[in-house]
């Protein structure tokens, strides 16, 4: 069993990282950090490498904090919607963690593309978290 976060370097990421973590510990199950990213033109090395090292500071942070983890960065060509459905059966998820950004009031009548994909798609619960004011 695992708690899978959905994982990029934005405030919205780092929330979901923050309640995902907590979850994980809670719960006294291995957390599984996904990011993941379509790939293609604008996914050059730079940018490669930029997410590397993101995630390379999340990795020596959770390992600190004494959560059992996995990090993954998925660069498949899906949807991330795709990949954290996927990763979430793969590894037996019980719960799966995902930040919500703000929205205008034109963009409150729906969700997300990705964010509405896996809360109707994924088979365990979802846990959606937006950012505080003060991140």
């Amino acid at each position: 069993m695992s708690v899978i976060v959905g994982y990029i370097p934005t405030r919205e990421g780092r929330a979901a990282l923050r309640a995902a973590s907590g979850e994980a510990m809670l719960r006294k199950t291995k957390l599984v950090v996904v990011n993941s990213h379509r790939g293609g033109r604008d996914f050059d090395a730079e940018e490669a490498q930029r997410f590397e090292d993101e995630l390379g500071k999340v990795q020596r942070a959770l390992d600190e904090a004494g959560i059992e983890h996995e990090v993954r960065a998925l660069v498949r060509g899906n949807e991330p919607a795709e990949d954290l459905v996927d990763v979430a059966e793969e590894s037996e998820g019980e719960l799966i963690v995902i930040g919500l950004r703000r929205r205008t009031p034109i963009g409150k009548l729906i969700l997300g593309s990705n964010a509405q994909r896996i809360l109707l798609e994924a088979s365990c619960p979802v846990l959606a978290v937006k950012a505080g004011d003060t991140e």
